[in-house]
């Protein structure tokens, strides 16, 4: 299931029967963004819990003595009394066996000895996959039998469109369109190994402007040695591209890349700096390039200035090219 369907199947399940529901993915995709989000979006709070840190007696809580000399729980306070909201068990199946075994009153039931979950109350839970090499135990029959699972797929377009939203750095999401299959790469051997999260990384080491001397090496330490030796050549060359400036000033001389690589970064760049002001001139550029380049650079540009939607340049583009916005 591609990200951007996950939280409509999520609300599904939470806004209707509070019905259990199990993420799986791979490590690093987004999952426990995805829930965050979702918790964010429907202006209700999340209790996250992460099921690998506890032993059996934190989610039962501590015993004691009652005013009529029988013993009783005491609830763990990270358990919800009462309102609404997301109950998160994050990385469960990650947990101890007995851990997970001690779930099961809770999920299928909402209850754990005398506590009740209380009724606004969803669960979602997430965790990698036992083929994924990650810290994993084995889920009981009985506890996998009480969610509806679902599992998460890494998507480039909708990667990119979140990408753009959230401020990654152009060259990173202009690299992986070129390189797609180094989106998500997962190795259970190596230290660093490409994923959406760690090319979020990368974003943040490019944007620090750190030393030539250490650039190359900080990027492996986030996606490895090989996507680092990749990514690194292709900054050099995003570096080397035409003044973004020149273009616009003159965008029928300025020249254009004739490699691919190129094309995806200046088509990138262009996205990056598009304005109301600009954008006849920047589809006077683009024009010039293959259709795929001028199509990936105005939907990327209309997420960057949503405003460029309101220009006769954009209309006449999408008019020009309603054949391959179908």
């Amino acid at each position: 299931m591609k990200a951007s369907l996950v939280p409509q199947a999520l609300r599904t399940l939470v806004l209707g029967e509070k019905q259990p529901v199990f993420i799986w993915g791979g490590p690093g995709i987004g999952k426990s963004a995805v829930v965050r989000q979702l918790a964010t979006d429907l202006a209700i709070p999340l209790q996250d819990i992460r099921a690998l840190l506890l032993d059996p007696v934190d989610l039962r809580g501590l015993p004691f003595l009652g005013d009529d000399g029988r013993s009783k729980w005491s609830t763990p306070d990270f358990l919800p009394q009462d309102g609404e909201g997301i109950l998160f068990l994050d990385e469960l199946n990650a947990a101890p066996a007995m851990v997970q075994a001690s779930c099961y009153q809770l999920v299928l039931d909402r209850k754990l000895g005398e506590y009740t979950l209380p009724e606004g109350w969803a669960i979602v839970a997430a965790g990698n996959r036992d083929s994924d090499r990650a810290v994993t135990t084995r889920m009981p029959t009985p506890l996998r039998n009480r969610f509806v699972h679902l599992e998460f797929e890494v998507d480039l377009q909708e990667w990119s469109e979140w990408a753009i939203r959230t401020g990654v750095r152009p060259e990173v999401i202009a690299f992986l369109r070129f390189r797609p299959e180094l989106l998500s790469v997962f190795s259970r051997d190596d230290n660093a190994f490409p994923s959406p999260r760690s090319w979020e990384f990368v974003s943040r080491i490019v944007n620090s402007k750190p030393d030539q001397s250490v650039e190359h090496e900080l990027i492996a330490g986030a996606v490895g040695t090989g996507a680092a030796t990749e990514f690194s050549a292709f900054l050099r060359m995003f570096r080397e591209l035409p003044n973004i400036d020149a273009i616009l000033l003159n965008p029928n001389q300025e020249p254009v890349p004739e490699n691919a690589a190129a094309q995806y970064a200046v088509a990138s760049a262009l996205a990056r700096s598009a304005s109301d002001s600009n954008f006849d001139r920047i589809c006077q550029y683009l024009n010039r390039l293959p259709t795929e380049f001028r199509v990936l650079s105005v939907r990327d540009a209309s997420l960057y200035a949503p405003e460029i939607r309101s220009t006769p340049a954009y209309t006449r583009w999408a008019v020009e090219n309603h054949h391959v916005l179908m």
